[in-house]
């Protein structure tokens, strides 16, 4: 049985998730609202399966947001002109292209740093370590096949790049708890 703090709990996540498709209506922080939705899973767990939530649980979850709300930024680059059109909200179609490829950095700076952090929270090892470098550099490289002058490499960044990203996102976690 979980416990009645889950139940509690669930009614605030089913109206993030529930309402996360409407976000771009009214606010330009839908690709938050997106990553917020994504980032509640581990929190959720903790709580489901220990009752509680710890640092490195918090941790992570900033970098599941962090991480989810860049790259949606990213691709939704692509759409600023019909968000403009229809009156929808983005990131992109608010500050523009380059100042969205610049939030979209910051933001996977922040992913980069709370998985980062991990590293040092929890023992992790070495095998954890090499796949966060590989992690960083596909930030990296994500971030340059995207350009405010061409964004005709979104697809590749985000379905490519940032597919094997979320992979090693869990490739790293999973190595590092069952090697340590």
């Amino acid at each position: 049985m979980l416990s009645p703090l889950c139940f509690v709990l669930s009614f605030p996540v089913l109206a993030i998730l529930l309402g996360y498709s409407y976000t771009k209506r009214f606010t330009s922080a839908s690709h938050l609202v997106l990553g917020i939705s994504i980032g509640l899973m581990p929190l959720g767990a903790s709580v489901a399966v220990a009752g509680t939530i710890t640092e490195a649980t918090a941790v992570l979850s900033l970098a599941l947001t962090t991480y989810i709300a860049g790259f949606d930024i990213l691709y939704a680059c692509q759409d600023i002109d019909f968000d403009r059109k229809e009156g929808l909200r983005s990131i992109p179609s608010r500050l523009g292209v380059p100042a969205a490829l610049a939030v979209s950095s910051i933001l996977h700076v922040i992913s980069f740093s709370s998985l980062a952090a991990l590293y040092w929270m929890l023992p992790m090892g070495l095998a954890y370590l090499a796949c966060l470098l590989l992690i960083g550099a596909l930030f990296i490289v994500e971030h340059l096949l995207v350009r405010p002058s061409d964004l005709t490499r979104i697809n590749v960044a985000f379905f490519n790049v940032n597919s094997i990203i979320s992979v090693m996102v869990f490739v790293a976690i999973a190595l590092g708890v069952f090697l340590s």
